[in-house]
């Protein structure tokens, strides 16, 4: 069996015709829905998560496309959408009993809390993310040499078919590549929760590539809309990064303030799944966060 997080209840929670996600759910109290990134599960929010319970109901889902929740096909281009599985986690929320939820998202998670954020304010009371920008920034200051630490961007931004072929031919590379050259504690992940997520990202190649690819179509002429009307976050927002403007050279504080202008922003020392790497450092922010 795949690990779970402690003390946490699983269930399937229909959220979409078709789509049922893979949910832990654990403790009591005001909620706050966490959601994971590429290339991981749930799983990753293991030790924040457990924290948060003391005090809080915490929800851990697999978004649609990953772990043990559902794979739809992707038929018209917008399966994948963020506005799509942000629908998804307002769903579960509302399925769960909340109508309105703190919110955090690292990584994908992050860009689909963003959307979730943007599109339905009346539910999402706090928002943080995690070592991510928004999909439109994002694509704005990847250039020159420094866009190859995106290379996996612009490899499933292509038309359906290729990007499928070259992941599906060495998953466990593929995927595992991230978890090396993303960590810097290489303990953080322990054999048994990378195995864990290999094994989920070699069950989703179609549907990792499907988030990716709407990425780089459909939710960017989202967020252009939402630029162009001047629709921004409009509740408490956290950020944490690793220090990407500066290798970037760009403002990253500047960049998320135009989206939420009631922002703390804060760079970390650790690397990419900081959840797991310093977990401690991500329960503080958020509890922080929750308290505003």
């Amino acid at each position: 069996m795949d690990p779970r997080i402690s003390g946490f209840g699983y269930r399937r929670v229909t959220v979409a015709d078709g789509v049922a996600l893979n949910t832990a759910v654990g403790g009591s109290g005001s909620p706050i829905v966490l959601l994971h990134g590429f290339p991981q599960t749930h799983l990753m929010w293991r030790h924040v998560a457990a924290d948060l319970a003391a005090d809080h109901t915490v929800i851990c889902p697999d978004l649609r496309g990953y772990g043990d929740s559902d794979k739809p096909a992707d038929t018209d281009g917008t399966v994948y959408s963020k506005r799509t599985t942000a629908a998804d986690i307002v769903a579960l929320a509302r399925a769960l009993g909340y109508e309105r939820f703190a919110l955090a998202g690292h990584d994908r998670g992050a860009l689909v809390a963003v959307r979730a954020g943007l599109d339905h304010p009346q539910a999402v009371t706090h928002l943080a993310t995690l070592d991510v920008l928004p999909t439109l920034d994002m694509w704005d200051v990847m250039r020159g040499t420094t866009a190859a630490v995106g290379f996996h961007l612009y490899l499933m931004a292509q038309p359906p078919g290729l990007p499928e072929q070259l992941i599906s031919a060495s998953p466990d590379i593929f995927f595992g590549h991230f978890l090396d050259i993303w960590t810097r504690n290489p303990e953080a992940i322990p054999a048994d929760v990378r195995a864990a997520y290999l094994k989920a990202s070699r069950e989703a190649v179609t549907s990792v590539v499907a988030d990716y690819r709407a990425s780089a179509g459909i939710d960017v002429e989202h967020d252009k809309a939402d630029r162009a009307a001047g629709n921004h976050l409009r509740m408490p927002v956290t950020v944490l990064q690793q220090d990407w403007g500066a290798a970037l050279g760009y403002d990253a504080a500047g960049v998320w303030r135009a989206w939420a202008p009631d922002l703390e922003h804060s760079t970390v020392t650790c690397g990419h799944f900081m959840a797991e790497e310093d977990p401690a450092e991500v329960v503080k922010a958020l509890r922080s966060l929750l308290a505003r």
